[in-house]
């Protein structure tokens, strides 16, 4: 691909980085302007905590990680250049440390025989359906690896489309694809027979 075409279309990407509001305050805080940076973090603080929440499984590292991911957008917000969305730099510095932070932890052993204790949920015959759906789907999620989790949140529950994905995870479209492919997988084996339209 040539230099031109690369340009380009980090030109056309640029117009579509981010809504006007984001720009605006993204402005703001480069020129230092803390009203702008705390707007800014009321703004990412519920979409990230989501993310980190989902991506860690760790609620006491959640605050931390997105604590220093809105530092270093704080600190580093001139290497920021517009090559793609404000959210796709943010997200993937959120990555970056989540990921950081769970190499600093020690590995958790699998719990084999979880699947064979009763659940603390609700009862089947209680009318919370759709509760139910919704903590069989996380404790599905928590099983699944960081990178598998990761695909499936930006997906599902950010709405990102996979360039955007590669963009944040640091790799190949292809790899994004796959990825989604074997935690979809992972997870229609989890979920037995649950939200099989869903995935």
């Amino acid at each position: 691909m040539s230099d031109g075409s690369v340009a380009h279309r980090q030109i056309e990407e640029i117009g579509k980085a981010a809504t006007p509001e984001d720009l605006r305050l993204f402005a703001g805080v480069r020129a230092r302007e803390r009203d702008a940076f705390e707007a800014l973090y009321r703004l990412y603080h519920p979409r990230l905590a989501r993310f980190l929440l989902n991506l860690l499984r760790r609620p006491q590292l959640v605050e931390e990680v997105l604590n220093d991911t809105l530092f270093v957008v704080w600190e580093r917000s001139d290497t920021f250049r517009g090559a793609s969305k404000l959210s796709t730099w943010i997200f993937a510095i959120a990555y970056r440390k989540a990921m950081k932070a769970l190499r600093r932890l020690d590995e958790p052993v699998e719990d084999r025989d979880a699947e064979m204790r009763p659940s603390d949920g609700d009862a089947p015959d209680a009318p919370f359906g759709r509760h139910r759906t919704q903590e069989a789907l996380l404790a599905a999620l928590a099983k699944l690896s960081p990178d598998h989790r990761t695909v499936v949140d930006l997906t599902y529950f950010h709405e990102m489309g996979y360039r955007e994905i590669a963009a944040i995870m640091d790799c190949p479209v292809d790899t994004v694809k796959t990825r989604m492919f074997h935690a979809r997988r992972h997870l229609r084996r989890l979920m037995d027979g649950e939200l099989t339209d869903w995935l």
